[in-house]
């Protein structure tokens, strides 16, 4: 029997889902909230299996914080978020506290006890839409992080005079003003450009700006 709490801001919301969960011959409500702080409390009070929980209560982050607190808690608790909201950074926001699945409402009662027990299974059923999005932030994570090491490799064979090219390239300098200040020639900027390409492996200097500011790693050139 899958011991079930429900976290639902909307009264009559609430009490048909929890009808909807004591009619299924598997599953019991062991409990039911209105306020993230109620299903806190509550989750941290009560043996349970599997959270149904809502984000927006009363606030519009409520269900996330509250889910923030049970699992750093009860690090083995099982949440699906059941919700409105379908917006890229709110699921991806969501998901990262170690949510199983997310559902938006509306889906039938088939389609979302399906859900529950395939969690409880340890199998959650994502739905494409919601595993597109998750997996789209997980290919650009990993692109970052391959990005990082690619460029903290690459920054020790700098020298000195091509980090003072960055330090200039991020204020916006042209090679013209880049030549004044370093009081060089335009070619001598040119030929330390073209070598500070070919080590990031770029074919225009807004590349290695841009790279180096998707990194967050402006301050190295400071």
């Amino acid at each position: 029997m899958l011991r079930i709490l429900v976290a639902e801001d909307f009264d009559i919301l609430r009490e048909d889902l929890c009808e909807t969960l004591e009619a299924q011959p598997d599953m019991t409500v062991a409990g039911s909230a209105a306020t993230g702080g109620e299903i806190t409390r509550l989750a941290l009070e009560t043996d349970f299996d599997l959270v149904l929980m809502d984000i927006e209560m009363e606030n519009i982050t409520a269900g996330i914080t509250a889910t923030e607190v049970i699992r750093e808690k009860k690090p083995e608790a099982m949440v699906i978020f059941l919700t409105a909201h379908e917006t890229e950074n709110t699921i991806l926001t969501a998901m990262a506290t170690g949510a199983v699945d997310y559902v938006v409402k509306g889906c039938s009662d088939e389609a979302l006890l399906r859900h529950i027990r395939a969690a409880a299974a340890g199998q959650p059923e994502m739905d494409a839409a919601i595993n597109s999005v998750i997996m789209r932030e997980y290919t650009r994570l990993r692109k970052s992080e391959q990005s990082l090491l690619f460029f903290v490799n690459n920054l020790s064979h700098l020298t000195a005079a091509e980090r003072d090219l960055v330090r200039l390239l991020l204020q916006g300098k042209k090679v013209q003003e880049i030549a004044a200040a370093r009081v060089v020639e335009v070619v001598t900027v040119k030929t330390q450009i073209k070598g500070l390409l070919h080590k990031f492996g770029c074919s225009r200097t807004k590349e290695v700006v841009q790279m180096i500011r998707d990194l967050n790693l402006e301050h190295l050139f400071m």
